[in-house]
């Protein structure tokens, strides 16, 4: 089993490529243009998100705040809609490869905030608060923005300081919508505050959602939903991750006093004339995914069970359900989507697609089993990679499996990957719909 003969090895070339190939028809068909297409249409001045239809035309002024990972995709994908009329504001985390006539753009940081993530916050807080009741504000979100557009609570909370809890909070192992809690409650623009903001204004938001879809209001630290966290619940995060001595002094004293502000909850007036609206989420590229791998002749399972979960764990319960299922089908494939979590530790080049991938690597060593994790955004952890695929002989062409281990332990997975050429390179993608893992057994 555990030989690499050429036979072999060209088996797990096809599958290799046939994993990519799935994840590649994922985000080609759970595109922004084509969420668009279905959800949002102009005809004649009236404006059709989903169910919700807004005159245009009524409105003293139409307002857009696009802020995410997939803030220009967004951008561009309204304006093919409603042509030229729109005026507002755009944040992402790269450059526009074109510009849409009307907006402001800047370039906020990700994964922590820069200096331009607090000018674009700043601009958009002194726009929304010029706007009446007769005006639409039209909330573009997708996933990053809780960097890119950032603004701390307090004055005290120097640029530097926001940076270290950002850090401190990425690197504790708490899943995204813990993290997002104590964020949303340290800002001036998330959770709800940007709505806030833009009161009496009517509003509507429009989704491309890298969370669950239990917590919709998670996406970008919902600067534009209801809170559905509160102080308390910051408090005991804060208390399970032993943040408290790790976070700066400006930060840490806010919990230490008890001096943190509620966000605005359901029954705030800024709500009153506000609807949200998903258009795209992590179902649709799993939806995708599956159609992909039932044309290339696989029995299809998805089990996002392990969303959250530590990373080492869920590959742990993901072969086990493969392995089953194998038992039973000749060829199948087994869908996961959402997160999993990575404790770092020390400062190596990857991100938590690579250590799920090098993990399971370790584990299925001379199984006729192949794997994909990749983040629909492209991006992996601080690396060039979206993720990887591995395989059943990935540890034998490493050069055994401490070589891996030693990757493993200094969170140091990517350049081991791609010496192999089993990094997931698709360059950032203008979306973001969480991650896809992918587990081919045949």
């Amino acid at each position: 089993m555990s030989d690499l003969t050429p036979e072999r090895d060209q088996q797990f070339r096809s599958m290799r490529a046939t994993a990519r190939d799935i994840f590649s028809a994922a985000l080609q068909n759970a595109s922004i243009a084509s969420a668009f297409s279905r959800h949002v249409h102009c005809e004649r001045g009236v404006l059709r998100i989903c169910e919700d239809l807004y005159d245009l035309d009524s409105y003293s002024r139409v307002f857009v705040v696009s802020i995410g990972k997939a803030a220009h995709t967004m951008a561009a994908a309204l304006e093919a809609q409603v042509g030229s009329r729109l005026e507002g504001i755009v944040a992402s985390s790269v450059d526009p490869a074109s510009q849409v006539r009307g907006l402001r753009y800047f370039q906020g940081g990700h994964p922590t905030p820069t200096a331009e993530s607090i000018h674009a916050a700043e601009a958009i807080l002194k726009s929304l608060g010029a706007l009446d009741s007769a005006s639409l504000v039209i909330f573009m979100l997708s996933g990053g923005g809780s960097s890119i557009v950032e603004k701390p609570i307090d004055d005290e909370i120097s640029l530097a300081d926001l940076v270290t809890t950002y850090q401190k909070l990425v690197h504790s192992g708490a899943p995204i919508a813990e993290i997002n809690a104590i964020r949303k409650h340290l800002s001036s623009v998330k959770g709800g505050r940007l709505a806030q903001a833009a009161y009496p204004a009517q509003q509507v938001s429009i989704l491309v959602s890298d969370v669950p879809d239990a917590t919709p209001d998670a996406l970008a630290s919902g600067p534009s939903m209801p809170d559905s966290t509160s102080i308390h619940d910051c408090e005991r995060i804060a208390a399970r991750y032993n943040l408290i001595e790790q976070l700066p002094k400006s930060v840490a004293e806010l919990f230490l006093q008890h001096a943190l502000d509620e966000t605005p909850k359901s029954d705030d007036p800024a709500f009153v004339r506000a609807r949200w609206w998903t258009v795209l989420s992590n179902k649709v590229a799993l939806d995708e995914a599956a159609a992909a791998a039932t044309r290339a002749g696989f029995a299809v399972e998805v089990d996002n069970s392990c969303d959250d979960w530590d990373y080492e764990k869920a590959a742990d319960y993901l072969l086990h359900r493969v392995r089953e299922l194998r038992g039973k089908v000749s060829r199948v494939c087994l869908l996961s989507g959402g997160e999993v979590t990575v404790a770092v530790r020390s400062g190596g080049v990857g991100g938590r697609n690579q250590q799920f991938a090098l993990a399971c690597a370790d584990k299925i060593f001379g199984e006729d089993i192949t794997i994909l994790s990749a983040g629909t955004d492209g991006i992996d952890g601080n690396s060039p990679a979206a993720g990887a695929v591995v395989d059943g002989m990935t540890v034998l062409r490493v050069g055994g499996p401490e070589v891996i281990w030693s990757a493993l332990a200094s969170f140091n997975a990517y350049p081991l990957l791609s010496s192999i050429g089993n990094a997931v390179v698709t360059g950032p993608t203008g979306n973001n719909l969480r991650d896809l893992r992918i587990l081919l057994a045949y």
